[in-house]
């Protein structure tokens, strides 16, 4: 009981990230009360540690998909041994109610929560758990990736249950998921509030020039914000079809590390000369150019981070939902819309836009780099110059 009350005040262990975490034998799981017993197991984990990184393997292609599910979970494991002094793999219904209570205001705030509101690294000393309390959002997500975790581990045989099955059932009456995409009106008012942007200074105009870039990156090709960052100017290349034209196009390396090639259309490839002139370099970017694909304001050469270009995209939402509430009482419900977007909605947007447009399916699926358009299609593959073509004709930003 002492070694437990240790434990509850922080004092038993340092509170570390996962692959630094020892815990005591009566809290790492081996003995816990959900365990399954007299099954065969299907992982050779025989802690809740050990199970967590075979349950993580799962996603090491991933490294975005593997941060986050790793944070969720190392935030579980050490809020239920340090704060409520039991096993990951003892954890009930009633203990998740309130973990879920917890993400919500984790205190004490010294002990979880990452001084002045900054991130350190995971090797640092000053490294804990959260930076702050979770949003709604971040609470349903961290939610929704426990859940994962839970149901897997059953599954392999590790846990006799899963204590957060019981609050998936969803009420009947709830409000519908929004579809997270632009409608053509809204998407011509967030063009429009980049149009408007100053342009008097140099660092307007570089500011302005960039915007147009990064929303015609986002939108003409469908990329994703990882795929901005992780990806560099020496990617475009151009070479000839069978009618001898020269079309130019954008090699991606996207989620799971698979490669797919994106039409950099003329509108594209225009917005990309200006930006780069704006920037000081010539108008096409040569093959062996390791220029990231959106450059800091500045001198600076170095990629931006996913939370910067994330801030940059919302802050235009923000500015197009002040400019609808300003203008009449009509535009306040595009105005609520946009606000909630985030830079995600544009690839949504793109897919939606290229599909009302009559782009072919299979086109669609090719530029977004999606596994298929469903099981059906599986076996269906569009030709390289067909879907540069028709992209070219029917998806445009139209500045």
């Amino acid at each position: 009981m002492k070694q437990q009350n240790n434990l509850n005040a922080g004092h038993g262990y340092a509170l570390l990230p996962l692959d630094n975490v020892i815990l005591p034998v009566d809290m790492d799981g081996s003995d816990g009360n959900n365990r399954a017993r007299g099954n065969r197991p299907q992982i050779l984990a025989d802690n809740d540690i050990d199970a967590i990184k075979a349950w993580l393997a799962r996603f090491l292609d991933t490294k975005t998909t593997f941060d986050n599910y790793r944070k969720e979970a190392e935030r579980l494991l050490l809020w239920s041994t340090i704060q409520l002094g039991k096993p990951l793999s003892s954890i009930t219904h009633e203990d998740w109610l309130l973990y879920q209570r917890f993400l919500s205001n984790p205190e004490p705030t010294s002990r979880w929560v990452m001084r002045d509101g900054r991130k350190f690294a995971r090797s640092d000393p000053e490294w804990r758990p959260f930076s702050g309390p979770l949003s709604p959002t971040s609470q349903r997500q961290a939610a929704v990736i426990l859940n994962v975790l839970f149901s897997w581990l059953v599954n392999a045989g590790y846990l006799a249950g899963n204590p957060l099955s019981l609050s998936r059932q969803r009420n009947r009456k709830a409000k519908p998921r929004i579809t997270r995409y632009l409608e053509e009106d809204l998407w011509m008012e967030v063009k429009l509030t980049i149009d408007s942007m100053p342009k008097e200074s140099p660092r307007e105009c570089e500011q302005y020039f960039r915007m147009r870039w990064l929303f015609s990156l986002l939108y003409l090709c469908g990329l994703r914000i990882s795929e901005v960052i992780g990806n560099t100017m020496g990617c475009f290349f151009c070479r000839r079809d069978k009618t001898g034209e020269e079309r130019w196009w954008l090699e991606i390396l996207g989620k799971g590390d698979k490669l797919r090639i994106v039409p950099a259309t003329n509108e594209l490839m225009v917005e990309l000369a200006r930006y780069r002139r704006e920037k000081g370099l010539a108008a096409l970017p040569a093959s062996d150019e390791c220029l990231p694909l959106l450059l800091p304001i500045g001198r600076r050469t170095d990629s931006m981070t996913r939370g910067a270009l994330h801030a940059i995209v919302k802050k235009v939402f923000e500015n197009t939902a002040i400019r609808l509430r300003q203008r009449d009482e009509h535009s306040q419900a595009l105005a609520d819309r946009v606000e909630q977007a985030s830079a995600h909605w544009l690839r949504h947007t793109a897919g939606s836009h290229m599909a009302n447009n009559d782009v072919d399916l299979r086109h669609v699926r090719d530029n977004l780099g999606h596994e298929s358009i469903s099981t059906t299609n599986n076996y269906l593959h569009s030709s390289d110059n067909a879907r540069h073509q028709e992209t070219e004709n029917r998806h445009k930003i139209k500045w």
